[in-house]
């Protein structure tokens, strides 16, 4: 389950083709696969796989991919020398996990109701996933249970501010409207068509303020924050690329567990 919207093609605020965000993405499996997997195609390979890795913590006992989708991240964790569980809502997506590298152990479970004993991890990655779950703040609450003192999670999200509008035009210098409220958190829809794949993407709008206060509720101590936009050779693809230096794209957090929390 990873977003990658440097360009947004349709944008729908009525849910297709579940309003339950597991099943949309459960029937999203194989073109995520195909999506994810195309050699250089989206931000992961370009620029925000050593972004997000260059702020985790040293391989521990145990890391939990929370979100795996087809695998592509718990592959990465597992080569830079962790210890890797891998949990998705998709059984489609479990599948194709399971298959790439099936070393791997993958679990399908609800995000907010983690099959995981407490204290069991000492990380828990979420790249570009939350944003895409029913409950947020559950599967956070659900993160810091099965986190050990002193662990931590790391997650990546679409930025706050990219979720809230969009550019008006392709144009480099395009301005950027957010035509709704920013604050209020709502589902919406992207259907985007790039380089000859095509792909669904079912996500939920939430404010800085609703990520920040559901880590809080769920005791966490916020150690780093970075906005990423787009990086210098991922612009020079094309004009409209460019936009992305001007607006964040995605939003990363590391998180930690305090030694003292209950």
């Amino acid at each position: 389950m990873r977003a990658n919207l440097e360009a947004r093609a349709t944008t729908s605020e009525n849910p297709e083709p579940s309003a339950d965000m597991r099943i949309a993405w459960d029937q999203q499996a194989a073109a995520w696969t195909k999506w994810a997997r195309e050699p250089g195609h989206d931000s992961y390979w370009r620029f925000g796989r050593d972004a997000f890795f260059a702020m985790l913590p040293p391989p521990g006992r145990l890391t939990l991919d929370l979100g795996c989708g087809e695998g592509r991240v718990s592959r990465d964790l597992q080569a830079a020398g962790h210890r890797v569980v891998a949990l998705d809502g998709s059984p489609g997506m479990a599948r194709a996990a399971h298959a790439a590298e099936p070393s791997i152990p993958v679990v399908v479970a609800d995000g907010a109701r983690l099959p995981i004993a407490d204290a069991a991890c000492d990380l828990v990655v979420a790249y570009m996933t939350l944003h895409d779950f029913n409950d947020m703040p559950g599967a956070l609450r659900e993160t810091s249970r099965v986190l050990s003192r002193g662990g931590r999670l790391a997650m990546g999200v679409v930025h706050p501010i990219n979720s809230a509008g969009e550019f008006a035009s392709m144009e480099p210098d395009a301005p950027f409207v957010i035509e709704r409220s920013y604050f209020v958190s709502r589902q919406y829809v992207d259907h985007i068509e790039r380089d000859g794949l095509e792909m669904t993407f079912s996500s939920r709008h939430h404010s800085l303020e609703g990520y920040f206060e559901a880590l809080l509720d769920a005791g966490f101590v916020i150690e780093g924050l970075r906005e990423v936009t787009t990086d210098v050779t991922s612009a020079s693809r094309g004009p409209h690329h460019l936009r992305w230096r001007r607006v964040p794209m995605f939003l990363f957090v590391t998180a930690l567990k305090p030694a003292d929390s209950i």
